[in-house]
């Protein structure tokens, strides 16, 4: 039974890794749908259209001003790997906003990381494979080795550092009101990738 699941879902994997956005085919759609009052997804909404909006802006400051720190790119430049990082991802989505530029760089730093993107609604069955929680917490980045049919690890949906503070507040608060949420976005800004990119290191 258990072998007739993985097999499952690597097929899901596959078929998603064959109907997968590159990273700047990804921040096109964003932007062509965005031009026509859009976000990716299906379910549309002026709510979901404004934070596609602002995380447009976001992942383009990112491309621009992110620094990897020295000793992280040392690692991912000298390390001998051949992986496929599959992320399920939405546009209006503020924890994809803020870690597909790092995992760009990162994966643009080795020849054999393989970074594809692929949208979580069109991609409900893999999704259900993958859920935080029970829920389809997006980002979720699968590392695949596709020679032989294998999940190696998954990361996400927020870095280490970011899960603990919502964990916490959840415990305190029961769930994330809007000025939590706009709390985590000053984070993440004061953060710079640094936890992000902590944490893929482990996945090499």
């Amino acid at each position: 039974m258990e072998e007739t699941k993985t097999m499952t879902v690597n097929k899901l994997i596959e078929e998603g890794i064959n109907n997968s956005y590159s990273y700047q085919e990804y921040k096109q759609l964003v932007s062509d749908l965005l031009a026509k009052g859009k976000s990716t997804g299906h379910k549309q909404s002026e709510a979901l259209t404004n934070y596609s909006m602002l995380n447009d802006r976001r992942m383009k400051r990112l491309d621009k001003t992110l620094k990897i720190d020295k000793s992280i790119t040392e690692v991912f430049s000298s390390t001998n790997t051949k992986v496929t990082w599959l992320v399920l991802s939405e546009g209006w989505c503020g924890d994809a906003a803020q870690s597909l530029p790092v995992i760009n760089t990162l994966a643009r730093l080795n020849e054999g990381i393989d970074f594809k993107i692929i949208l979580r609604d069109d991609h409900d069955e893999l999704m259900n494979n993958f859920l935080t929680n029970g829920g389809k917490a997006i980002p979720k980045l699968i590392a695949y080795d596709t020679q032989n049919q294998k999940v190696l690890n998954t990361w996400g949906p927020r870095p280490s550092i970011a899960t603990k503070m919502v964990n916490d507040y959840k415990a305190q608060n029961g769930s994330l009101d809007p000025q939590f949420k706009q709390d985590l976005q000053v984070w993440y800004n004061k953060d710079r990738g640094v936890n992000i990119a902590q944490d893929l290191v482990q996945l090499l």
